[in-house]
């Protein structure tokens, strides 16, 4: 007779193994194994899997209210994570199956970047002048304008990626991993095709690369576009936060919601939907001074007001 009990460390291996075959990406992986170290904090990594019950994660959640200094959002973040193993334990069988609801969270203002910032990072710098980072992070700042892709997308672009004779650029590395095509603005494309002149290089290389041509980093890249950003006296910085103003602009400047989802990869409107929301303040300005039935009844008035005298 077999007594062997598998623990809740053993049953988050076979997790992390079924997430291998699963093809799921490395960030994900990363992401529970990160959550799994603060998880085990308060539920013993030892204790044995069929003992997890509904009271078992809400425990956990009162000791991170109690015992961590953490917003509501990372609190949200470590359930979804936690039910997402635990969800594949039910699955297996190895637990009584019941529902997980991860922790509200108010929603955050999403930082963007002002438009007194976008004319100081977006000013072309002096060719003479400027080294060959300043520039790329020049192109880096114009590029995210135009087409509003993740970090991880951008360093991962190669040359061979743009298609000036389709006008397009081929993101093949995505959060969801479902390669995007994205059209080429004009401006862009001609900014793409002069710091081709200038940074020249092979199909096969990365499009923003470091100084010696190699790949760049996340943390190199944030740190050098931090360095690039203050020396334009911009203090806000984040590379993020490029994405989050090129989708207020978007939606400032009347495009559309739809479009808006698939330039940037979402598998539904509940990120684009947020975006809305939370630009409704900018959407306000300046609205009864275009909207149609507001002017009509303006004008309508001044004429009567006119005839009245």
């Amino acid at each position: 007779m077999n007594d062997f009990k598998m623990t809740f460390k053993d049953g988050f291996e076979e997790f992390k193994v079924y997430c291998i075959t699963k093809n799921l990406s490395k960030d994900t992986i990363k992401h529970h194994e990160n959550v799994i170290k603060t998880v085990f904090k308060f539920i013993n990594p030892n204790m044995s899997i069929e003992d997890i019950t509904r009271k078992t994660v809400n425990k956990f959640i009162l000791d991170c209210k109690e015992n961590l200094t953490i917003k509501d959002v990372t609190l949200n973040t470590y359930v979804r994570s936690l039910r997402t193993i635990l969800y594949y334990f039910m699955n297996m069988g190895y637990i009584e199956k019941f529902n997980i609801n991860a922790p509200k969270f108010d929603r955050q203002i999403i930082p963007t970047y002002s438009d007194e910032d976008l004319k100081k990072l977006l000013k072309k710098p002096n060719m003479k002048k400027c080294d060959f980072i300043e520039y790329r992070n020049y192109m880096i700042c114009q590029f995210f304008m135009s087409v509003g892709c993740r970090t991880r997308t951008l360093i991962n672009i190669k040359i061979k990626d743009l298609d000036f004779d389709n006008n397009v650029v081929y993101l093949n590395v995505t959060k969801n991993r479902k390669p995007l095509i994205i059209p080429l603005s004009n401006t862009l494309r001609k900014e793409l095709k002069e710091y081709l002149r200038i940074r020249k290089g092979k199909e096969e290389d990365y499009l923003f690369c470091s100084m010696y041509g190699e790949q760049i980093t996340r943390t190199r890249l944030f740190n050098s576009m931090q360095d690039y950003n203050r020396k334009r006296e911009v203090n806000q910085s984040g590379l993020h936060r490029f994405r989050h103003t090129f989708a207020k602009k978007w939606i400032l400047n009347g495009g559309s919601a739809l479009k808006l989802k698939e330039i940037l990869g979402h598998s539904n409107l509940e990120m684009v939907t947020n975006y809305v929301n939370m630009f409704t303040e900018d959407l306000q300005k300046d609205f009864d001074e275009f909207n149609p039935l507001e002017q009509f009844n303006k004008h309508t008035n001044m004429n009567l007001n006119m005839k009245r005298k």
